[in-house]
């Protein structure tokens, strides 16, 4: 049987079909492959749809590569503006860089070295970005490529960068370091001039201390040839670059935290550490001629004013027709702690405060010319926060924000789950954007966002996607996420079903979880019929219909309970005990909700019959959009709360909706707002004898019938399953198992009440009158024999999705635990079948079943695969009156690990889609008989006969994939898809008019099976997952889609589609448009008046190695940057790929003859120099004797 393994993983590998491989062998090759329950076919049989069925996805057709980041840059730390260009730079704490234009154009790059982003400056209109990173190192960036590269790169061995300043239109950069020197770096070359101001230079020699690093550098407005540096301890220096010494000095007593010129170049202005302001004249730098505390008190008898909180930038920008504008942030003044970070914008005598939701990382003002010596004419006021950017209208005096056109706003409230769907109706992008688009907020500008450079365009791939994010406050967000983009649609906020939680009252509600109660945990949407699912982290579920039209209505509710049972103790004949308790007899415990919901308590302060949270009992207006249509909630049982739940699924056509949790499985109809299965998952297996859980072995176990009570699982029976359960990421401390807390724990059923540690049930003896547990006994009731791992570990990862509420944002964001629910010693006091997968479909529910009905597939933790039958009225004229019947099949299949998706392929291949109704307005104003007649889609796996009469089911689960053949129920293909690991999603997506299984393992791995033979087509390791927010957010959609949560503010989409990755370039936007530079206005005149401004002064002459020498080697290196391989890596292995290696290396060779024609001139200016000097020596002794020298 080992043998026929090994040949099924080669035969996978090679996609060979050797003759011998059975489908799914028979018993015990089943349970080596991960058990199949029921025997395989014959070779034959196993062999036959592998004939028929052309697989036409290979390998060829898969590659990963990251496509676009969406939302704001995680902990962002510094900005940068091209006013020609009109793009922005923002950098992070991650070594992320995301430059931004007009909406679309939207790049992510990153430091290899992850090390912080200190400081960003564009090269103006040259499309170049310099970055300096907290790891000392300075990168020019090339813009001209859709995907930046670094060009080169300097690391500082010996000093650490603190402020970089790059003039306009120069080609050297001025970088301070933490000693205070400043040195400078040819942009060109990257390499470091021999030129050096040394701190010790620049201050006065008489003074005695270190000024500190260098806060500020910046080059005179009225001559390029003044370099203004300033000194964090308070010292300020103008220094002369062509002389070599310091034109004056100026000291204040205080820290200086930035400076700014004024455009004549006569006045600067510095922020201090004590909240001031002040203003210098370069005539008299002795002291400054203005001072000012903006934000401080003054006081009565004349001194200065108190001191305030740092002002942590100041720009200084003057207009041709009226005052010049002081804008700052930060100096607050102390008295007021609760006040929100602000801007500060001066004008005039005028003084206003922008409060802000967040700290103010960096701002920058924008101005109409690139040129320092010009008035500024600032128009616009980019403020950078922790968590958001906004833009500053400065043209109007009520200093409006423009309305801001990027999805910035992913963060509003943390996200928690999303779903994605690419190729969906064409329709539903207008048709949200039309309920979404609200009319336009009051006090935005109304001029044109003015971050508007770059170019965009749609590129080939058209077909309408759609993400979905679920958030912590309840509110759901519909995004438009065509041709990579982002921009939202509609927004639902679920919490408006549920009265607002009052404080002080969180044990009288019965909450079982204290921060944010409404917290999305699961999303379940049907695109064609719109009907809309969410499941909360309170254990509840609300089914939302589409409307246009507004609506005052009463929402419907139900609750159910849904909880833990296990039979009494004593029971000598199994058989009494009802297999499956029929429809209407679980309809009693079920009550439909009324307004005094709080008060069916029982005695004291056990908990029992009450919902989570209050659902609103009064009318309520319901905008059009999706509105509630049914609120289903689980109730606490006996002091036990209810359980979050982890599966859910819903379909339109048979007008039902079910959902699981660790304690079992509810079917709900929500047409007629009925309850028509809540039992707990061991009773689902259906069988007459609830002893029986082997369906392989048709005797009755009669050692457990002996124990006298009933089992809790399947895993006692496949001991090889529990030796595999991993126990990664497990977070729950161990919990003693009592034999008390057994005893009681087995003392509940479903028709007891639960007093006093007694069974009250009329059906039940008492339990003192019961046989007394012997420890021997308890150690068997108790699953944990020696030597086995604890069981509660086997919650699967699919049940950990259920890990939202915990204390801290932070927490909350990165946190592996659980629950913070009262319930923990519940959930692990034994090991419990949780509902892991549930999947709608048209199916043959029994063995050689001889036409499809509908069915609900049930997966569990514990690797099973229950069918239930759905039994519908046959007319569409009964639906609403006739009851829905939901009874087991029988069938039974297993896998290894916790079951994650199904999928039905019909006889040919095709994926076969579940049945569902066509969208049609509820709350229509034309009530005709056409409108109320219900349209179904029924996806039958063939309109006619002789298609074929059988189907193929997908089932994966985190540790395998399985087909079988229905309705023979043989299994066909089994592929072990990870041993060490196991699996957090698993999608069946169409990709090029074909179907694959795709795979995100937590190892970090994605893979991509085909179907329906489970052939290995690709297996890249792309990302491991360092928390649990990617676990949670990671989905795969069809064309070949992905994204997940990169960071708490940021959506990462991926592809895994060759096609895609080659065309990835047409789609993206370009950073860089031929833009002209603008006309300087007033360069002649300077030019007359100090004889010339940047042109007169030769920087190169100055800083170049002939003049300045070469620099120390130890105290920088150059390192020559990738310059565009990632664009190689994304297309290696196409014609694409060897195109652009040529095209590459016919760059660096244009780049090489570039530098050896540079070389040459240098070499040709040398020569002419030395040719100079020597005709100059010539001269000199030509007519000196030989004793004259």
């Amino acid at each position: 049987m080992k043998k026929f393994n090994f040949r099924k993983v080669l035969d996978g590998l090679t996609a060979s079909s050797p003759s011998g491989s059975s489908g799914g062998g028979s018993g015990g090759g089943s349970g080596a492959g991960g058990g199949s329950v029921h025997p395989g076919g014959t070779a034959g049989a196993a062999g036959t749809p592998r004939d028929e069925i052309q697989e036409t996805l290979t390998s060829d057709y898969f590659q990963i590569c990251k496509t676009v980041r969406h939302g704001f840059p995680y902990l962002p730390t510094a900005l940068a503006f091209d006013p020609v260009q009109k793009i922005l730079a923002i950098g992070t704490r991650t070594g992320a860089i995301r430059i931004l234009g007009r909406p679309g154009v939207d790049c992510y790059c990153q430091h290899e070295s992850g090390a912080a982003v200190l400081q960003l400056q564009f090269l103006i209109n040259e499309g170049a970005l310099v970055s300096a990173s907290a790891d000392d190192a300075l990168h020019l960036w090339n813009l001209r490529q859709k995907r930046p590269a670094i060009l080169h790169s300097l690391k500082f061995n010996r000093e650490r960068i603190t402020y970089c300043h790059l003039p306009f239109q120069s080609k050297w950069l001025y970088v301070g370091t933490e000693r205070g020197n400043t040195h400078i770096v040819n942009i060109e070359s990257f390499i470091l001039s021999g030129y050096v101001i040394m701190w010790n230079k620049a201050i006065e020699l008489s003074t005695k201390t270190h000024p500190g690093p260098v806060v500020h550098l910046s080059d005179s407005p009225r001559d390029e040839g003044k370099l203004l540096i300033g000194y964090e301890n308070g010292t300020v220096v103008l220094w002369d670059l062509r002389s070599k010494r310091a034109d004056l000095r100026a000291y204040y007593d205080e820290a200086i935290h930035s400076v700014a010129w004024h455009h004549e170049g006569k006045q600067f202005m510095c922020s201090h550490s004590d909240g001031s302001l002040t203003l210098w004249n370069l005539k008299s730098p002795n002291r400054p001629f203005q001072t000012t505390i903006p934000h401080g008190k003054i006081q009565r008898d004349g001194k200065k004013p108190e001191s305030c909180k740092p002002i942590l930038k100041v720009e200084y920008k003057t207009c041709k027709n009226s005052e010049p504008f002081v804008i700052f942030s930060g100096g607050l003044s102390y008295d007021k702690a609760c006040r929100r970070p602000s801007l500060t914008i001066m004008h005039g005598k005028a003084i206003t405060v922008l409060e802000m939701d967040h700290p103010i990382v960096d701002f920058l003002t924008l101005c109409e010319t690139p040129y320092p010596n010009e008035f500024q004419e600032p128009y616009a006021v980019v403020v950078l926060l922790e968590k958001d950017l906004i833009v500053v209208d400065l043209t109007q005096s009520n200093f409006p924000i423009f309305e801001n056109p990027y999805p910035i706003d992913i963060h509003e409230s943390p996200v928690t789950c999303t779903e994605y769907f690419a190729d969906c109706p064409p329709d539903l992008i207008p048709v949200l954007y039309s309920v979404g688009a609200k009319h336009k907020k009051q006090g935005y500008s109304n001029k044109e966002w003015p971050i508007s450079g770059g170019a965009w365009n749609l590129g080939a791939q058209t077909y309408p996607e759609i993400i979905i994010t679920g958030h912590a406050d309840g509110s759901v967000k519909f995004w438009d996420a065509s041709a990579i983009t982002l921009q939202m649609l509609y927004k639902l906020k679920t919490s408006k079903v549920f009265e607002k939680q009052k404080l002080g009252e969180g044990k009288a509600t019965a909450e079982i979880v204290e921060e944010d109660p409404f917290a999305v945990q699961m999303m379940y949407w049907c695109p064609e019929s719109r009907i809309f699912c969410v499941a909360g982290v309170s254990a509840y579920v609300v089914v939302y219909r589409f409307s246009k039209h507004e609506v005052n209505t009463e929402i419907a509710s139900l609750e159910v309970r849904l909880q833990y049972e296990v039979e009494d103790i004593i029971t000598p004949e199994p058989e009494i005990i009802p297999p499956f308790p029929d429809a209407s007899s679980q309809v009693p415990s079920l009550k439909s909700l009324s307004g005094s919901t709080n008060t069916v308590a029982c005695e004291g302060t056990m908990k029992d019959s009450i919902p989570c949270l209050s659902v609103k009992t009064r009318p309520v207006r319901m905008p059009p959009g999706y509105q509630a249509d049914l609120v289903i909630q689980l109730v606490w049982v006996d002091g036990e709360p209810p359980q979050q739940i982890t599966s859910l699924a819903v379909n339109s056509a048979y007008g039902l909706v079910a959902f699981g949790n660790c304690n079992g499985l509810a079917v709900v109809d929500f047409m007629q707002k009925t309850v028509l299965l809540s039992m707990g998952t061991l009773d689902l297996y259906g069988s007459s004898d609830p002893y029986q859980r082997q369906p392989r072995s048709p005797r009755k176990s009669k050692q457990f019938a002996a124990d006298n009570f009933c089992m809790r699982g399947l895993s006692n029976f496949y001991p090889d399953l529990t030796k595999r359960i991993r126990t990664s990421y497990q977070s729950l401390t161990e919990l003693s198992d009592s034999p008390v807390s057994l005893e009681l724990e087995r003392c509940k059923s479903p028709t007891s009440d639960h007093v006093n540690g007694h069974c009250t049930s009329p059906t039940s003896q008492s339990c003192s009158s019961g046989k007394r547990l012997s420890s021997a006994d308890v150690s068997k009731a108790n699953r944990r024999g020696p030597g086995r791992p604890p069981f509660r570990k086997a919650q699967s990862a699919a049940c950990m999705e259920i890990s939202l509420p915990v204390t801290t944002e932070e927490n909350r964001e990165n946190s592996f635990s659980r629950s913070r629910s009262s319930s923990v010693s519940s959930i692990d006091r034994d090991s419990k079948e949780a509902i892991t997968a549930l999947y709608f479909m048209e199916s043959f529910a029994r063995k050689n079943d001889s036409a499809v009905s509908p069915c609900l597939w049930v997966g569990t933790g514990l690797g099973m695969v229950l069918i239930l039958s759905l039994n519908l009225p046959a007319s569409d004229d009964l639906r609403q009156s006739e009851p829905v019947m939901v009874s087991p099949s029988g069938t039974v299949l297993t896998l290894k690990g916790a079951v994650l998706t199904f999928a039905c392929l019909d006889c040919m291949g095709t994926l076969t889609h579940p049945p569902y109704e066509v969208w049609r307005d509820p709350h229509s104003a034309d009530d005709g008989e056409k409108t109320r007649k219900r349209k179904l889609v029924m996806h039958s796996p063939s309109s006619s006969q002789d298609m074929g009469d059988h189907q193929f089911a997908v089932i994966c689960s985190e540790k395998q994939a399985k087909v079988f053949s229905l309705p023979s129920q043989t299994c066909l293909y089994v592929h072990n898809i990870t041993e060490t690991s196991f699996l957090l999603r698993a999608d069946v997506v169409t990709l090029c008019n074909s179907v694959c299984l795709a795979c995100f393992c937590a190892n970090g791995h994605i893979m991509t099976l085909s179907l329906p033979s489970l052939r290995p087509l690709l297996d890249i390791n792309y990302l491991p997952v360092t928390d649990m927010r990617i676990a949670r957010t990671f989905c795969f959609t069809n064309e070949g889609q992905a994204l997940y949560l990169s960071s708490p503010t940021e959506i990462q989409r991926l592809t895994y589609s060759q096609e895609m990755c080659d065309n990835l370039q047409d789609m993206l936007g370009d950073l860089f448009t031929p833009v002209e530079t603008p006309e300087a206005q007033n360069r002649g005149f300077l030019k007359g008046l100090f004889g010339g401004s940047g042109q007169a002064f030769d920087r190169e002459e100055l800083f170049g190695e002939a003049t300045a020498g070469k620099a120390s080697r130890s105290l920088a290196q150059h390192i020559p940057g990738s310059g565009g391989i990632e664009g190689v890596r994304g297309a290696a292995g196409g014609v694409i790929g060897d195109l652009t290696r040529a095209r590459i290396a016919l760059d660096e060779r244009g780049q090489k003859l570039g530098e050896l024609d540079e070389k040459t001139a240098s070499m040709m200016a040398s020569a002419e120099a030395f040719s100079k000097h020597a005709h100059e020596v010539m001269l000199k002794y030509k007519d000196k004797k030989w004793y004259q020298f």
